[in-house]
């Protein structure tokens, strides 16, 4: 068949039939144990990595995050990013997001004032090729065990926060999401985001993606009428200064343990939610993906996605990317040639309102037990893949990603998929 090619702006996930893997990254100063890849972002030619478990001078599993950029074909690590009052088991660079010459670093298990493993989140800002941390953030009704920080996502000037454990109204652990605003090199809170039904145990915030005035919040343990952990997500937006709770979405096949919500992500009038517990067809916990998307104010399922050699345990959709036209689903549980659970991702496409599998992804150097596909991140051309379990020159579990680009076609009208 025949089907339109994207404009050069968006991403053409069928380029990536013909695409290659660009590049493998591993931080300078890996060492086993690591868990680099476990967190993923791009942005133009700007990618990074994060280290959640990584030793440093500030303790063990004090965690850190590195930057590459991309140079031609060539991607050089520009810095590895440390919490300075870092301290052991923060966990800081167990999320990561980054938009132009802003980076966000979660650190889930930080100790802060409001009490241990409260969480905080760092921004940093780069100018030239230097990072420096512009500052950190904190909830501001932080409490003890909230795990701040989880989550993070940054657009512009706006950047959201989730707390999954936070106890609410709702009930222990409930959840809750934070969303920051800056004004010159200042950050403030702008509002604390919560379910209109929060639940105990619901997880809210567990996952979290912004895109301009609209976010999307993941509760994957939320207990809906299709029974319990089948889980949910909201989608809130923004006017003028407020945030409103638009609608909650839940899965058109939703049944118990599905731990729908549990990764999600925005683009535009489309969001892209996972389920990778799912057992969809003859799988147990072969996992999902549901597209939605946007028409006034109303979202509506668009499309289940599947992989096409779906089998038991994968968990496909235990991470997720969606840019444009163009989706990527991470099976890091996924058996390979290269062995059992190297891991894999798959990529797809939109034409109209059918989205299709174009090509599974899988690292070149792939061994069992890589995880590939533990994080995923889909920016124009290219897409950025962790394999947190990676063993390298590091050492074992020291983790890595591997970047793929796709060939885009600059002024061919329409392309043929065999």
């Amino acid at each position: 068949m025949v089907i339109a090619a994207w404009p050069d702006a968006q991403p053409c996930a069928a380029a990536f039939r013909e695409g290659r893997n660009e590049q493998q990254l591993v931080a300078s100063d890996g060492a086993a144990g690591d868990g680099f890849g476990r967190s993923v972002s791009i942005s133009g030619d700007t990618a990074v990595v994060g280290a959640y478990a990584d030793d440093t001078p500030a303790g063990t599993d004090a965690g850190s995050a590195y930057v590459f950029v991309r140079s031609g074909t060539t991607w050089s690590e520009e810095q590895r990013l440390v919490a300075p009052d870092g301290g052991a088991e923060d966990f800081f660079g167990i999320s990561v997001s980054v938009v132009g010459d802003t980076a966000v670093i979660g650190a889930r298990l930080d100790d802060t004032a409001a009490g241990p493993d409260a969480g905080s989140a760092y921004v940093f800002a780069r100018s030239g090729s230097t990072w420096t941390l512009q500052q950190k953030l904190l909830a501001a009704d932080g409490a003890a065990g909230d795990s701040f920080g989880t989550s993070v996502s940054v657009d512009g000037d706006t950047l959201i926060v989730g707390a999954p454990v936070a106890d609410t109204a709702g009930g222990v652990d409930a959840g809750a999401a934070y969303v920051f605003v800056r004004s010159g090199a200042t950050w403030t809170e702008q509002q604390k985001l919560l379910p209109t039904d929060p639940r105990a145990d619901e997880d809210f915030g567990f996952s979290a993606s912004l895109s301009g005035d609209t976010v999307v919040v993941g509760a994957p343990s939320d207990d809906t009428t299709a029974g319990h952990n089948t889980g949910s997500a909201y989608v809130f937006v923004r006017s003028g200064t407020t945030w409103s709770l638009r609608q909650k979405l839940l899965a058109s096949d939703a049944a118990v343990g599905d731990d729908f919500g549990f990764a999600v992500s925005a683009s535009g009038d489309t969001v892209a939610v996972g389920a990778f517990a799912a057992d969809p067809g003859a799988t147990t916990d072969g996992g999902s993906a549901y597209v939605f998307v946007r028409s006034g104010a109303t979202w509506t399922e668009q499309q289940k996605l599947l992989a096409a050699d779906a089998a038991s345990g994968d968990y496909f959709g235990f991470t997720v990317s969606v840019s444009g036209d163009a989706l990527v689903a991470g099976a890091l549980l996924a058996d390979t040639a290269a062995g059992v659970d190297a891991g894999s991702a798959y990529v797809f496409a939109r034409s109209g309102a059918t989205w299709t599998e174009q090509r599974r992804l899988s690292a070149p150097d792939g061994a069992a037990d890589d995880f590939f596909g533990s994080a995923v991140a889909l920016a124009g051309d290219t897409v950025v893949a962790g394999a947190v379990g990676d063993d390298t020159l590091g050492g074992m579990n020291a983790g890595s990603a591997h970047v793929f680009r796709g060939r885009v076609p600059v002024e061919l009208q329409s392309f043929s998929v065999e």
